[in-house]
């Protein structure tokens, strides 16, 4: 061994790891020694000691062998690489938020006197997990489908509230199916209606078979007037998402335009992320953000326009999208009481910009009686029956 050789041991000791893992990289063919003694002993020189100090940090960051193994051989950057890395954790990591999210639900259920989420199985479809306010179910015979359940579940602040209002599941499953009817020139999710014949009778009302998707980890965001957390982010920077907006903009004003606004789409319990589009790039790449981008702003203005024909005001809403062979779909429920911001045109005009079709009232009575911390408390009837009215005030304007 010369002055500038290394010994496994010596190497293993100034790296913080065991000589067995230094076999395993060589082994692997991430690490040679520089050199291998007659009597089989290996060596290695400060080059090696240097390129193992990056391993073990790659490693402790969760790349995997042979995404390792590109980096070391200058077939990928190790910022690129990285960032793909951290795309798959955060998808991970809302994969096993909502199976965290699906076991709460069910603690709730049992504490309220139901039955285990393993126990509401429908003949043929198996509970896979549970949202805020819906559930999904999967079937050994229809590999590619999934049952979603819209449940009158209600949620605000990032929580689940009790009691439910009654009939939100139908009324929101009833809009979504008659807008994707308005928006069937572009391709969605439901799965052909011959097929709904399995889906069972006691959710009939609530419930759409749709064909799974690879989502898009975004929410798309589109805002035609100034409210909610948009207005809350222009108070503190003048801006929405990166995006510039004029001085003197009020609470529910209208913008110049319409503007694109992603989010980065949270897990239970966390608010979104309201993302600039050069971060949403980053996420899922530059030909899909942009095909994302025009698609939720050409149904944004279509939408718009049946609602003001109706005397409604679509103030802003939020599309979910996937793939499904190779094509970009729309998915979720689609411009529902839970997923936009819609206002009476008449009242608006008239300076009363407080009041949408949704859960407005939960939210008002909730901010009212509850600081954030702690459970939150029980819905009172009369905020319950008030939701439920402004949801079935809604559906009875668009779709009679």
């Amino acid at each position: 061994m010369t002055s500038a050789e290394l010994s496994i041991q010596e190497v293993a000791r100034l790296a913080g790891t065991t000589s067995r893992t230094i076999r395993h990289y060589g082994e692997v063919g991430l690490l040679a020694p520089s050199r291998v003694g007659s009597n089989g002993y290996r060596y290695y020189d400060a080059d090696a000691l240097l390129r193992l100090q990056r391993i073990l940090l790659l490693r402790e960051l969760g790349l995997g062998i042979p995404a390792i193994g590109q980096i070391l051989a200058g077939g990928m950057a190790d910022a690129t690489a990285l960032g793909a890395h951290l795309l798959w954790l955060e998808q991970e990591k809302s994969r096993l938020d909502r199976q965290i999210a699906s076991v709460e639900h069910t603690i709730r259920a049992l504490e309220d006197g139901g039955e285990i989420m393993a126990g509401q199985m429908f003949d043929g479809f198996q509970h896979d997990h549970s949202g805020k306010v819906r559930d999904l179910y999967s079937s050994a015979e229809h590999p590619d489908r999934v049952l979603m359940v819209a449940s009158d579940r209600v949620s605000a602040a990032d929580h689940v509230l009790s009691p439910e209002v009654p009939g939100k599941g139908a009324l929101l499953t009833e809009l979504s199916l008659w807008w994707f009817d308005q928006l069937r020139e572009l391709p969605n999710h439901l799965a052909p209606r011959e097929e709904w014949a399995d889906i069972p009778e006691s959710v009939t009302d609530r419930a759409m078979l749709v064909t799974k998707l690879e989502m898009f980890p975004i929410e798309c965001v589109v805002r035609g007037y100034l409210a909610g957390s948009g207005w809350v982010e222009y108070q503190q920077s003048q801006r929405v998402c990166g995006i510039a907006l004029p001085a003197g903009l009020s609470d529910g004003d209208r913008l110049p335009e319409p503007i694109f606004t992603p989010a980065f789409k949270a897990p239970m319990g966390q608010h979104d992320e309201n993302i600039s589009f050069e971060r949403m790039t980053e996420l899922v790449g530059v030909e899909n953000a942009t095909v994302l981008r025009d698609l939720s702003m050409r149904v944004f203005e279509r939408a718009s326009a049946i609602a003001e024909a109706k005397g409604l005001i679509l103030a802003d809403t939020k599309f979910e999208f996937g793939v499904t062979d190779g094509v970009i779909t729309l998915g979720d429920e689609v411009l529902t009481s839970d997923s936009s911001r819609y206002w009476d045109a008449a009242a608006y005009a008239a300076g009363d910009r407080g009041q949408s079709f949704d859960k407005q009232p939960v939210r008002d009575w909730l901010s009212e009686h509850w600081d954030g911390q702690g459970p939150a408390p029980k819905l009172d009837p009369a905020v319950v029956s008030a939701a439920a009215e402004r949801y079935q005030e809604l559906v009875l304007r668009l779709t009679r």
